[in-house]
């Protein structure tokens, strides 16, 4: 970790051309085609328009991994990422609450609850830690993947080698289910599946299209098992030196953007299917209930320690 973040430090020299040429560095991990990476452009696009400021986009990792980029970010060597709800919480534990196991029914309902109160905690939370979060974009439901078979019951998970973001609310998730989960970045995922260090993964239809890694584990359980958010996070001292003109550009080129995001991650999560099962991927649906009753535990543990967000969140996800 160390040495990849001091190689992304001196990449930064490298970067300098393009710093020097452009007010505002806008990282993700995402590679062309995906929502986030449309999403990014397009913000790029809308604040420049607004404040007369260059935006230069840097996708696929090319600044490190999602916890790099939040490092980066608060050392000012980028202005904003795209992220992601794991490695945020690292930094904001009470964000990987977004995450409890069939938390939300379907995306709009999470949605309306990271654009109310509990957003604005989040918010307040990662600006202690010199982070400006202005706004949730969408990673989606999260189904699972294997190299060679389904797993529609939680025993059919047991002992499963699976490959879960740098993210303790899926890691408790897996280990409720009695499989062997371990986090790994992102952009290490897809040749991980394929040397075989992993049986499987767990990510939404959109980036298990986008990065083709049904091609390497076809068969798709639809389990449902869980929500998450992509955090676009801001330094927070680079958000301070903005007057309310440019904060207002920003804000408002997240929501925008974020609106067309969120868009393109509901569609595809309605189409993606019949598009992966052309290409190869071969469906299964999970036993819910089954999945529901063996991460019950996983409430209990988050609940010991955030009672009352845990009480919130499930509340507000209800609509109550």
């Amino acid at each position: 970790m160390k040495t990849k973040l001091l190689a992304i430090l001196a990449g930064s020299t490298l970067l300098s051309g393009a710093a020097q040429a452009s007010d505002v560095v806008f990282a993700h991990g995402e590679n062309p085609g995906n929502p986030r990476y449309v999403a990014a452009e397009k913000w790029a696009e809308l604040y420049a328009a607004c404040t007369g400021m260059s935006v230069n986009v840097a996708p696929a990792a090319t600044m490190g991994n999602d916890v790099e980029m939040l490092t980066s970010a608060t050392a000012g060597i980028i202005q904003i990422t795209a992220n992601s709800q794991g490695a945020l919480s690292q930094i904001v534990p009470e964000i990987g609450l977004l995450g409890l196991p069939f938390l939300f029914a379907d995306l709009p309902s999470a949605w309306a609850v990271m654009d109310g109160d509990v957003g604005e905690m989040l918010d307040s939370r990662a600006q202690s830690a010199g982070l400006k979060v202005l706004g949730f974009w969408d990673n989606g439901i999260r189904n699972i993947t294997h190299l060679s078979k389904h797993v529609t019951e939680p025993a059919d998970l047991a002992g499963m080698q699976i490959r879960t973001p740098p993210d303790q609310m899926t890691i408790d998730i897996f280990e409720a289910l009695g499989a062997s989960p371990a986090p790994l970045a992102w952009s290490e995922l897809p040749t991980a599946l394929q040397s075989g260090v992993f049986d499987g993964q767990e990510n939404p239809l959109t980036n298990i299209h986008s990065a083709r890694l049904h091609e390497i584990t076809p068969y798709v359980t639809i389990s449902g098992h869980k929500y998450e958010a992509t955090p676009v996070v801001a330094g927070l001292g680079w958000w301070s030196g903005l007057d309310e003109a440019a904060q207002a550009c920003a804000l408002d080129a997240t929501a925008e953007a974020g609106a067309l995001q969120r868009q393109m991650s509901f569609d595809a999560n309605e189409a993606l299917q019949d598009v992966m099962e052309g290409e190869g991927a071969i469906f299964a649906t999970a036993n819910r209930e089954a999945f529901i009753d063996a991460t019950a535990s996983v409430y209990d543990k988050h609940a010991a320690q955030f009672p009352e967000l845990v009480a919130t969140l499930r509340a507000a996800a209800q609509g109550e």
